[in-house]
């Protein structure tokens, strides 16, 4: 026993933790996203075996998660940008809109209940799959991409998203620029840029948020980030999404729309099933 846990339990666990992180850093790479959608339910499950209150347990994921994946998408968008890919001007253009989308959805999540994260995934999710894996060349809106009011309402929603779902608006971006015409490489490599403030300012809207309820949360927590499940899953994404960037480069432009599509799906399902289930486990 350790803490009153299982050392088998904690034996599982950590495997479990080992396994998303090398899982995340490969997605970031992959498909410019920080690999949230990987990292909140692990997270739940660990959360659960240590006794956090239901109450602050999701909100305990999604920030920890944003934390987690601030390392990774740095690296992924590093990794893109040696490669001479991404948009710089688009980047600029959404990071502080989605920085101020962050804010609000940082303030939101702390008090919403998991139902909410877990429907906006779905339905986000859900919408981006359908696309990549069923969408044909003429599905776009226009040719190039929107005006500046246009693109800062688009970022807001991005990091609002994002703030909600725990997730760097990778796959969020990369409707939108696809939509607009761009390529999926292109498009991948740009939302992992914009992944780097999103995540940052996550991170820190999640630690002010869960200031008031530190008496709820583990040790070594600040706010609704865990210190712990960032030192132990954050190093390993982020050393392996540099091979994930890689071999999206070398992959043609269908195939890398499926095996985006078919992830996001599979993720989709995952809280759909939670959520018809009545709600997150406690």
């Amino acid at each position: 026993m350790l803490f009153g846990v299982p050392l088998a339990e904690l034996a599982w666990l950590g495997a479990a933790i080992l396994l998303a992180g090398i899982v995340t850093g490969i997605f970031a790479g992959l498909f410019g996203i920080g690999g949230g959608a990987v990292i909140v339910p692990v997270l739940y499950e660990v959360f659960r075996v240590l006794g956090v209150p239901e109450v602050v347990r999701m909100q305990l994921c999604i920030g920890t998660s944003l934390g987690i994946i601030v390392p990774t998408t740095i690296r992924s968008y590093l990794a893109h940008r040696a490669a001479g890919r991404g948009m710089a001007d688009v980047v600029r253009a959404w990071s502080l809109p989605a920085i101020a989308g962050v804010a609000v959805g940082a303030v939101a999540a702390a008090y919403a209940p998991a139902g909410v994260f877990k429907l906006a995934f779905v339905v986000i999710a859900a919408g981006i799959a359908a696309k990549l894996l069923f969408g044909r060349e003429a599905w776009v809106l226009a040719q190039a991409l929107p005006g500046r009011v246009a693109m800062a309402v688009y970022g807001a929603l991005i990091g609002l998203a994002s703030a909600l779902m725990g997730v760097s608006g990778g796959s969020l971006s990369t409707m939108v620029l696809t939509l607009y015409g761009q390529s999926i490489q292109s498009a991948v490599a740009t939302s992992a840029g914009l992944g780097v403030p999103i995540t940052l300012a996550g991170s820190i809207g999640y630690m002010v948020a869960g200031w008031s309820q530190r008496a709820l949360l583990p040790p070594l927590s600040i706010g609704f980030v865990s210190l712990v499940g960032v030192a132990i899953m954050a190093p390993i994404s982020s050393y392996v999404a540099p091979y994930g960037a890689r071999l999206s480069h070398a992959l043609s432009k269908r195939s890398l729309e499926i095996a985006f599509g078919l992830f996001l799906l599979a993720a989709a399902l995952r809280f759909l099933v939670s959520l018809l289930s009545h709600g997150s486990p406690s």
